[in-house]
């Protein structure tokens, strides 16, 4: 589902006018995003459901995926410090919209998954001390005397010791086990799961962080998925080259100049690893 259907950046006429008004003022500290898209006479921008900016650090990627997020009023857990021009920057651009309108507008960047796994990460550190606990729990229990007790939670404690194995009783207490024992990949993979929606445009800052290449396929069959089935619009910046094969994504090459769209198999990085692959066809 193409929601956002076309987004104007500034030419540099455009940009003179914002600089102009930063200087009046008085808040001109920095010229970022200045100067960047109107020397490779970079303005409009056409969407498909997946759209995708490719290029290398520096192209100005994530700065695309910025403007639009901050013009659209996209929802966002990672601030991000832009300097005080880039407001005044957003405010001359503009966009067209289809009539049906998205349920939501989310940026979810890398920093986003990593703050994901280090949750994760922390509750897997209690979840380990609590194993220890329990595992200590049932040596006591196995061999502590069960005569004279008249507490029935005790008494229970002591009779599965001494009908179970270690790793049973430690698990059958441990109502969240599964976290434990999952990778970081398939946590990050679950993050996805449950953020992406029906009905809605995602704006993705290099999603494939954290993800093994089994797992970058597998986020590119949900993603083109979710597109299909579920009437969602990806906006992505990535180097990946799993996710650069999207099915029918639109990408737009920010390393050429013109900034022109190209098929995935005509881009520089892609075009890097197949020639690495192919001087080593013979080691395969």
């Amino acid at each position: 589902m193409v929601y956002l259907k076309s987004f104007n950046l500034l030419n540099e006429d455009e940009e003179h006018c914002v600089i102009t008004e930063c200087e009046v003022r008085k808040i001109f500290n920095s010229a970022y995003p200045l100067r960047i898209f109107p020397l490779k006479n970079f303005r409009k921008i056409e969407f498909d459901n997946i759209t995708i900016f490719c290029g290398d650090n520096g192209s100005g990627k994530t700065t695309i995926l910025n403007i639009i997020a901050d013009k659209l009023n996209a929802t966002r857990k990672s601030l991000v410090d832009k300097g005080s021009i880039f407001n005044s920057y957003v405010s001359f651009c503009s966009y067209e919209m289809a009539e049906e309108k998205p349920l939501e507008i989310k940026v979810i960047t890398s920093d986003d998954i990593f703050d994901y796994l280090l949750d994760i990460r922390s509750i897997n550190a209690n979840v380990n001390r609590y194993k220890d606990e329990l595992s200590n729990e049932y040596l006591t229990n196995k061999y502590k005397s069960s005569s004279g007790l008249d507490n029935y939670d005790e008494l229970k404690g002591i009779l599965d010791a001494r009908k179970k194995t270690v790793s049973k009783y430690v698990r059958d207490r441990l109502t969240n086990n599964n976290i434990v024992e999952q990778s970081n990949g398939e946590s990050a993979l679950m993050f996805w799961e449950k953020e992406i929606k029906e009905n809605a445009i995602y704006i993705l800052d290099e999603p494939e962080n954290s993800l093994s290449a089994e797992n970058q396929l597998k986020l590119k069959k949900f993603l083109e998925d979710s597109a299909r089935f579920f009437k969602c619009q990806f906006i992505i910046s990535t180097h990946s080259p799993f996710l650069l094969n999207i099915k029918d994504a639109k990408i737009y090459d920010l390393d050429s100049d013109p900034i022109v769209i190209k098929k995935w198999s005509e881009l520089k990085n892609i075009q890097t690893y197949y020639n690495f692959f192919k001087e080593n066809e013979d080691k395969f």
